[in-house]
């Protein structure tokens, strides 16, 4: 498949338009739009996060919530927060069925660190019955946008009702820029999602296959009562300068990974994470998370050549079940499906908490 010259996006990415010379139509525009991460942006953002910080410390038992995902951003941010700015930090992390390399990577970063950790265990078959549910459902973004636009809300609910409840004001989470899509989230998540709306997915109330107690894991404000006070919830490497590259090699210099491997961000602490990338390749043609990585190149966030040589191994490893492309077996066989129910069923954008939540 034909990619961007200058960022490696596939010709198969909708927007993409590769020109003759090679290059995309986001590489050949980057000066034209809106930087979302431009110095000046970045500096407001900078202000209002220091202010944030200090505005915390002293107001409840800890300064701040991390949601821990055992991957290299939320370990190297954890650090950041306890070792070089003092905050009391609490770890969260919601196990659903975390493989062993991010279990690895929590166990050593919370005893390295010296943090108190939560740990969340939701019944594991309503992962399995959620994660079938959505990608023989899909929608027209595919596999990785279809099932983390309802994975990801449920983590984030998650940290938030735990905040809450212990009366720690902020919520800091390791979202790389671009992550998530800026729609749902640009550095903070507005308060009218936090304080207005019921975070369950539309989809998975109506298909009527799960009961009004496991649709309750889904953030609602509404369950509390009136006057409850609720956290900020940010994004710091948002408004820090962020390289993922010096990410990498900043948690094994620090001891917090044990090495490179495990640091890798072709290593996810999703269980279904392989299968997902399987399924966009298949339906897609083209590897969900190469827009993101090209997104990172374009802005000097990520290596190209280390990419280049990469994502072809990746998705061969993916497409033909080798090395760690097994896990895609693996997941076949835990949630009892097969690639014909792999599906794109729904038009794109129809997926995920109510469409009215959108940033700002």
């Amino acid at each position: 498949m034909k990619h961007c010259k200058k960022c490696l996006l596939p010709q198969s990415y909708p927007g993409a338009d590769i020109d003759v010379h090679g290059i995309c139509n986001f590489c050949r525009n980057k000066d034209k739009k809106d930087d979302l991460y431009s110095p000046d942006k970045l500096k407001i953002r900078q202000d209002d996060l220091a202010q944030a910080i200090a505005n915390a410390k002293g107001v409840g038992p800890y300064d701040a919530l991390v949601a821990l995902s055992g991957g290299k951003d939320s370990i190297y941010l954890l650090y950041k927060l306890k070792v070089e700015m003092g905050l009391r930090v609490l770890a969260m992390t919601t196990d659903m069925n975390l493989p062993d390399i991010a279990w690895d990577n929590i166990r050593r970063t919370v005893d390295k660190l010296d943090v108190d950790l939560v740990t969340i265990r939701p019944e594991r078959d309503f992962y399995r019955r959620m994660f079938t549910y959505l990608l023989k459902n899909q929608e027209g973004g595919g596999a990785v946008r279809t099932v983390c636009y309802v994975c990801a809300p449920l983590f984030e609910s998650d940290a938030i009702r735990l905040a809450t409840d212990r009366g720690i004001p902020l919520v800091l989470a390791a979202y790389a820029p671009g992550q998530p899509e800026p729609e749902r989230m640009l550095y903070e998540f507005s308060r009218k999602m936090i304080e207005n709306f019921d975070w369950t997915p539309p989809e998975l109330k109506n298909s009527g296959l799960f009961s009004p107690r496991e649709l309750e894991r889904f953030w609602n404000p509404h369950a509390y009562p009136q006057g409850t006070k609720f956290p900020r919830y940010l994004a710091p490497f948002h408004a820090w300068e962020y390289s993922q590259e010096e990410v990498m090699k900043k948690v094994v210099e620090l001891g917090l990974i044990i090495d490179s491997k495990h640091a890798n961000p072709i290593h996810s602490n999703c269980p279904v994470n392989w299968l997902l990338m399987y399924s966009d390749l298949k339906n897609l043609g083209y590897n969900p998370y190469n827009p993101e990585f090209s997104n990172l190149i374009r802005s000097g966030k990520a290596n190209l050549t280390y990419w280049k040589f990469a994502l072809p191994v990746v998705n061969f490893m993916i497409r033909n079940q080798l090395l760690l492309g097994k896990n895609v077996k693996k997941t076949f066989d835990w949630l009892g499906i097969t690639a014909s129910d792999l599906k794109i069923t729904r038009q794109a954008g129809t997926i995920g908490v109510d469409p009215s939540l959108k940033r700002g």
